[in-house]
């Protein structure tokens, strides 16, 4: 009886390619190629959306967040929902960049960038609403932050809004750093390709005398996994500290220990989602078949498989929970 046939796996790089080919398509795409029409299609939609989020914004705190339909202490509602939602679109660029580099998936660098590029846009978001959920933020958000005690301010440390304050801004800041970090070389690249003096001067300033020398890859390379290091645990971390808004609460089906692994999962789920979203488009629009393959696509497919799964058995074990609950209060 024969064999059944080993299909190999899709390659991460579509064969024909060098350094230089690749080096020269994708800088191409920054330096000399002609934006589609599909470019500034999206561009109009992205600011015609950014004003009217300002218009949104305006009348809220000329209203207050009475327009939401908040007429309970605990419905935070709109807000709180929007937090929690970009924050687990935030995920997995860090995912992506820092527990597959430390993995040493090689299949990660061709979708990396653009993810890390989503996590620091969905942080920016998401920290919109912890001050406008307030309704006058500048009021209230003057008491979310740490402040030294001799100015006889005492912040509420067991409100878990502290809590977000410290694990989001320091979720922001290592990733930002672990974007800029991982951009140096590619800056240096384009800094090198550049046919303006003015954009030499702009990429040469953000590139910071990048030589490409063993040193410099040395150095960079220890600044890449220290950072990584430090951002695999945030991916954990930060997504369960939001997660207690609603876990320290009293309210029957909320106060629960399930719901830190539930949100992490949660917010897996979404971010990969997302990555999906803008991947497929990229690759056809810009013509990146042959860097983003199957194999990427296919791999992100697995991992929202499983964090879906996962998501699913959570929230079937939190519905029985909240049942649970409710039998017991009858």
């Amino acid at each position: 009886m024969d064999p059944k046939p080993v299909h190999a796996p899709a390659p991460v790089i579509e064969p024909g390619h060098t350094f230089a080919t690749v080096t020269d398509q994708i800088a191409a795409i920054v330096l000399t190629r002609r934006h589609p029409w599909s470019w500034f299609f999206g561009l109009s939609v992205g600011f015609m959306g950014t004003m009217m989020l300002l218009m949104s914004i305006t009348w809220l705190l000329i209203k207050g967040t009475g327009i939401w339909g908040v007429n309970i202490p605990v419905g935070w509602g709109f807000a709180i929902i929007n937090f929690v939602w970009w924050i687990g679109i935030g995920h997995a660029g860090t995912l992506i960049s820092a527990i597959l580099l430390l993995l040493k998936q090689d299949w990660r660098t061709s979708i990396n960038r653009f993810a890390e590029a989503m996590t620091l846009f969905a942080v920016a978001c998401a920290g919109i609403f912890p001050l406008i959920h307030t309704g006058r933020p500048w009021l209230a958000a003057y008491w979310l932050l740490p402040y030294p005690n001799t100015m006889n301010i005492w912040p509420q440390f067991r409100s878990p809004l502290i809590w977000d304050v410290f694990a989001v801004s320091t979720y922001a800041t290592v990733s930002l750093l672990f974007w800029y970090v991982g951009l140096v070389p590619d800056l240096a690249t384009l800094r090198d390709r550049a046919r303006s003096i003015h954009l030499r001067r702009l990429y040469g300033l953000f590139a910071l005398g990048w030589r490409g020398s063993a040193r410099h890859w040395e150095r960079y390379e220890t600044a890449y996994l220290l950072l990584a290091g430090l951002a695999t645990p945030l991916v954990l971390s930060v997504h369960t500290v939001v997660s207690f808004d609603f876990a320290i609460g009293i309210i029957p089906g909320w106060h629960a220990t399930i719901f830190p692994p539930y949100f992490v999962a949660g917010a897996v789920y979404a971010g990969f989602a997302m990555v999906l979203t803008l991947a497929i488009p990229l690759r056809v629009i810009y013509g990146l078949q042959d860097f983003i393959t199957m194999r990427h696509l296919e791999n992100m497919g697995k991992v929202t498989l499983v964090t879906g799964l996962i998501v699913a058995l959570l929230f079937g074990a939190i519905a029985r929970t909240g049942m649970g609950q409710d039998k017991d209060d009858a």
